[in-house]
C-alpha cells in the first residue's frame, strides 16, 4: 500500500498494480474501503491476466487520512480524480455503489480520462433520493440545527449523515443534468438490493445518452454483489469493455 497526496493534502491510500492497458480502476462505495471482497478480487484477476490495476480509499474511509463524517460526494470525487493521476493515460472505471455516481461524475466532466465504465448496483444522486427523502420533519429538523443525523445501516455501526454531505450533493447530481456516454458502458444490478431500487438502475439507463450502453439484472444479487457466484459477472462486464476497446 502507498499514499499520494490528494486535494487540500488528503492522503489517498492506494494499492496499484502494474500491468498492460488500459488499466482498470476500482471505485468503492459509500463508507466501504479498498480492501473488500470485489476490490481484492479484481486486482487478483488483473494479475492473472497481466493488466494494470488500481484500488484506493477515499479520505475518510480505509486507510486514507480525514474523518469520515468530515466528507462530502465532491471531496470523494476528487480524490478518485487523484488517483486517476497516476495513471496517465484512460481508464476502465468500476464503480460499485457510491462508485458508480462518482465514476458517473468522472465520465462526464472528464471523458478524456475514462476508456469505458463498469457500474455495480450504482447510486446516483443517492444522497438526496435516498437519504434527504426517507427524512421525516424531525429528522430534518436536526439535521438543520445539529448538522448531522445518524441513521441505522444493516451493514454496521450508524451512518452519520452530515448536512453537508446533503447540501454538497445537490452539486453533484448526474440524473438531474444530461448525462453523456461516448465509452462502452456495462451496468449491473441485482434484483435483491435492498439499497439501490431496478427502478434506480432502469432510472440510469433511460437517463444516459451513449452508443453503447447496457444493463444486466441479476436474480437474487444483492447491493454488495460480492457472493462466489456475482464476482464472475463483474470479471465479465470489464471483459466485455475492454473488448469492445480493442475492436
Amino acid at each position: 500500500m502507498d499514499k499520494l497526496t490528494g486535494p487540500e493534502g488528503r492522503q489517498i491510500a492506494f494499492c496499484r498494480t502494474a500491468g498492460e492497458g488500459p488499466p482498470v480502476v476500482f471505485l468503492g462505495g459509500f463508507r466501504s474501503d479498498m480492501s473488500g471482497t470485489k476490490a481484492v478480487h479484481l486486482e487478483a484477476w488483473a494479475r492473472r491476466q497481466g493488466r494494470a490495476f488500481l484500488r484506493f480509499d477515499y479520505s475518510g474511509h480505509g486507510e486514507s487520512s480525514g474523518r469520515f463524517e468530515d466528507g462530502a460526494i465532491g471531496d470523494w470525487y476528487e480524490d478518485a480524480l487523484a488517483a486517476l493521476d497516476l495513471l496517465g493515460e484512460p481508464a476502465v472505471l468500476v464503480g460499485s455503489s457510491m462508485g458508480g455516481w462518482i465514476s458517473c461524475l468522472i465520465t462526464r466532466e472528464h471523458p478524456d480520462r475514462v476508456a469505458g465504465l463498469v457500474t455495480i448496483a450504482a447510486a446516483p444522486d443517492f444522497t438526496e433520493d435516498g437519504y434527504w427523502a426517507s427524512f421525516d420533519i424531525a429528522q430534518r429538523e436536526t439535521l438543520a440545527t445539529q448538522g448531522v443525523v445518524h441513521v441505522p445501516s444493516q451493514y454496521g455501526e450508524a451512518y452519520p449523515i452530515t448536512r453537508r454531505l446533503i447540501e454538497e450533493g445537490r452539486e453533484r447530481f448526474v440524473l438531474r443534468s444530461p448525462l453523456r456516454f461516448d465509452v462502452p458502458v456495462r451496468m449491473l444490478q441485482g434484483t435483491d438490493d435492498p439499497d439501490v431500487s431496478v427502478e434506480t438502475a432502469l432510472r440510469l439507463l433511460g437517463h444516459a445518452e451513449g452508443p453503447d450502453i447496457r444493463l444486466t439484472l441479476v436474480k437474487g444479487a444483492d447491493h454488495r454483489f460480492s457472493r462466489p457466484e456475482n464476482l464472475p459477472v463483474i470479471e465479465a462486464a470489464i471483459e466485455e469493455v475492454l473488448a469492445s476497446l480493442a475492436a
